[in-house]
Parts: C-alpha cells; sequence; structure tokens
C-alpha cells in the first residue's frame, strides 16, 4: 500500500510499529522500504539499520571522540567546550537504603535532603524572545518556593543593531522586571542581586561582560554569576531534583548534551583547578561523525544542501525526523536508537555503562560490588511531547546496556532548565555560597 504526501509516493513498512522490520536489525525487508519519489529507502542496503552491534559501535566510537576532544582543541569533531561550571545545585540523594526487617531484600528507599541554596535569585533567558524570572530558593525544606516570569519578543531591528543596543534594551527590561516584583516586599536579598543568563547561541564575544555593563549603565544592582546554554541548565535542574543526575541532553529542533567531568580527565587544560574537582563540558555533540552511523541517501543529499555539509549530522535527520514521524515509523526508531546510543556512548566515557566492573559504574559494597545509580536529565519537545520516540529510547537503552545494568540507569524528564536551571546555578555561584564537592563519575 502508498499513500501520497506532499506529491510525492511514499509506500510505508507494513506490519505496524514493530513487526514491519527485517532480521538482523534490517530497517526494512526488500521488498518493503519507505518510497520516495521512486527510491526505496532502508529495505535493499541496510542503510538506516540499527542493530544493537552498529549501535555499540557508535557507543565506542562516541566515547573516542569524547577523548580525543578532552585531549587536544580540534582533535575531535566533538568541541567538548568548558563551561567553567563546576558547582552544580545540591540535590535529593536517593541512595540511602534503610532496612526494616532482618531480610538483606527488605529495606526503603530514602530520599535525603540535602538542597542548602536559599534566596531569591535571577534567570535571564535570551532567545528569538526575551524571558526574566524570579526564583526563591527555601533551601533543604521548601526547595524551589515560587518564581515569577515575564516573557516579551525582541524587536526585529534590535536583532540586527549592536550589541550594546541590544543589551542596553535587556537590560531596562530588566530593571523594570526587578523593581516591579521587588515593590513593597520585604527585602531578605543577598549583598547583589545574582543572575544566571542563559545565551543558547555562539558569539564572537563574552555576552556576559555585554550583559554586565548594560546592567551597570542603568543603574541595576545585579552581578552576572554565570553564562550557560539550555542544555547545561537542564543538568542543573535535573542535579537539583536527584544527586545522581550526571550528564543532560536536549531533543528539540536540535540536539545537545553536557556531563559532569572530571578535572584531571580534561587534558586540553592541563593544570585547571577547580573547587569541586570536576567541570560540565558542553560536548556540542550535533557535530558527532562516525562511520558506523547509519545514512541513506537522503541523509547525504540533505546534508549535502544544508549550509554546513558534513556538520552537525545528528542534527538534520532528528530535524527531518520531526517533520515526518506522523508518515513513517521507521525514521522515529532510527533517531532514538541513534539518541540511546549516544546517551550510552557519555555513560561510557565516564565509567557509568557497566562495562568495566568497579570502573563501569559500580562501587564496591562489603564483599559484592554493587551497580551505581545514574540519571540523565532530558528536556525538548522531541522527548517530552511524541510518546514513539520516547519509547524507542528507552528501549534501545535497555538493549545497548543489557538487562544486569539498565535498571540502574534512569532518564528523566525536567522542565524549564534554561530558566530555572539558570537561576540555580546562579545560586550554586553566587559570592556568598559555600563550595560543596560534587560526587564525580
Amino acid at each position: 500500500m502508498g499513500k501520497v504526501v506532499g506529491g510525492r509516493w511514499l509506500r510505508v513498512c507494513g506490519g505496524g510499529l514493530r513487526g514491519g522490520f527485517g532480521d538482523g536489525g534490517e530497517e526494512c525487508e526488500a521488498a518493503e522500504g519507505v518510497e520516495v519519489g521512486g527510491k526505496v529507502a532502508g529495505g535493499t542496503g541496510g542503510g538506516c539499520a540499527t542493530s544493537v552491534g552498529r549501535l555499540r559501535q557508535v557507543v565506542d566510537a562516541m566515547a573516542v571522540e569524547m577523548h580525543a576532544g578532552l585531549a587536544s582543541e580540534g582533535g575531535s569533531k566533538l568541541k567538548m567546550l568548558l563551561t567553567y561550571v563546576h558547582k552544580l545545585p545540591t540535590g535529593i540523594s536517593s541512595s540511602i537504603n534503610v532496612p526494616v526487617c532482618r531480610s538483606v531484600l527488605c529495606y526503603l528507599v530514602v530520599h535525603v535532603l540535602k538542597r542548602k541554596e536559599r534566596g531569591t535569585y535571577y534567570a535571564l533567558d535570551l532567545g528569538t524572545s526575551y524571558r526574566v524570572l524570579r526564583v526563591q530558593l527555601g533551601g533543604q525544606r521548601s526547595a524551589i518556593i515560587g518564581h515569577d516570569l515575564d516573557r516579551q519578543p525582541i524587536p526585529q531591528n534590535l536583532m540586527t543593531s549592536t550589541s550594546e543596543e541590544l543589551f542596553d534594551f535587556v537590560a531596562t527590561l530588566l530593571k523594570d522586571f526587578v523593581e516591579r516584583e521587588e515593590k513593597g516586599s520585604i527585602s531578605t536579598q543577598q549583598e547583589s542581586r545574582e543572575l544566571g543568563f542563559t545565551f543558547s547561541f555562539p558569539v564572537g564575544r563574552d555576552v556576559s561582560e555585554c550583559l554586565q555593563q548594560a546592567i551597570s549603565r542603568k543603574g541595576l544592582d545585579m552581578r552576572v554569576a554565570v553564562l550557560i546554554n539550555d542544555t547545561v541548565g537542564t543538568l542543573a535542574l535535573g542535579h537539583y531534583d536527584d544527586e545522581d543526575t550526571v550528564a543532560a541532553v536536549i531533543f528539540g529542533t536540535g540536539t545537545n548534551a553536557c556531563y559532569l567531568e572530571r578535572a584531571d580527565a580534561i587534558i586540553k587544560c592541563q593544570g585547571l583547578l577547580t573547587t569541586s574537582g570536576g567541570m560540565v563540558v558542553n560536548m556540542e555533540w550535533g557535530n558527532f561523525w562516525s562511520s558506523h552511523l547509519p545514512r541513506t541517501s537522503y541523509d547525504i543529499d540533505l546534508d549535502g544542501d544544508s549550509p554546513n555539509p558534513n556538520d552537525q549530522i545528528p542534527d538534520v535527520p532528528l530535524n527531518v525526523r520531526r517533520l515526518v514521524v506522523n508518515i513513517c515509523d521507521v525514521v522515529t526508531r532510527r533517531a532514538a536508537r541513534l539518541a540511546a546510543a549516544g546517551i550510552v556512548g557519555i555513560l561510557k566515557k565516564i565509567g557509568r555503562d557497566g562495562s568495566g566492573g568497579i570502573a563501569g559504574g559500580k562501587t564496591k559494597v562489603g564483599s559484592k560490588n554493587k551497580m551505581r545509580r545514574t540519571v540523565v536529565a532530558v528536556e525538548g519537545g522531541l522527548y517530552t511531547n511524541y510518546t514513539m520516540f520516547r519509547e524507542f529510547l528507552n528501549e534501545a537503552m535497555e538493549e545497548i546496556l543489557g538487562e544486569d545494568v539498565a535498571p540502574y540507569v534512569v532518564i528523566k524528564m525536567t522542565k524549564d532548565g534554561s530558566g530555572i536551571g539558570a537561576a540555580l546555578l546562579a545560586a550554586s555561584h553566587s559570592a556568598s555560597s559555600t563550595v560543596d564537592r560534587v560526587e564525580l563519575p
């Protein structure tokens, strides 16, 4: 059977969600496939096959590229950018088991509150629109008491104006918001207001300094405590909710990942000292490429027509999949399984995939090795709103990790890492904060 979509003829794999996939990891039988404009994708050459064996090759390739990117600048397709975020907000520990009877299998998992952030902090999320938040943190007992939000579009003329004009406009709105929110309230403010700044675009200047100068010109007493992107904010929010969180991934219009790395593993910055012993690394994994990545003629054609051929490779298939998920389950399955391989690649790099004994995510408890619980924070509409993508990703994670390890790896959805996450990082990096050592992988 076939179907005309947008003037093109498509023949979709038979057998429904899973029944149409061939043996040995083939996405479609040779006689089936997805036909577009007279071509058949996925059936004849296994070009879009994502068998577990191939996915594990992608995992290994990802870990190798991560090592190379940490060793030297330009040594890998992965940029492995240092964020200089070395203090994540304190979170909830769920790793304490309290016995409730004599049996070793009879215990209660107790969530221990360790949160220390307290006070009022601000966050600015600047993209095609302007969004500012005021977040009140209540410390160990109350966590996030509440937050206020203001959102406004950025005038089109400012998008092409000078940086000074843009940030003066932003600083004016920020000052108005602060004065409006603090009017008539009993001040328990720190010596200086602290701001977390989310800016998810590549820049040639230090945008945090540009913003700080504009804030000073407007006479607002506020310090830009930290500059992040949305992926780092997601990691911060995930760690605040669960201290076992070690990585974060965005699946939206684009995709990216970050994770917490040991400082001594960042070879390209030898002698790097941090108060916590680690640092969040922004992978920019849209640049990842490996010969093991399954590609079809359509991926190649689309990449060739893109503004950056051979760059941001995984982003291209993911964006296409967002357009065609209602047409062909095959495309969604491939996207989700490759995403799962990327996540496991991060876990392999930091020793949380269970492949290397104690160094592979296990800790010594008495005479036995016990797997460490590992959490990956995820945000973005493709994962949160599209059930099929989420199910395929979780399924692939279980297949790659295996039944012994998979139960200890948790994928958790977060909401508003670019806003609330930025405010939390402002708190953990504030001038008045005390330094806690974050447990490293």
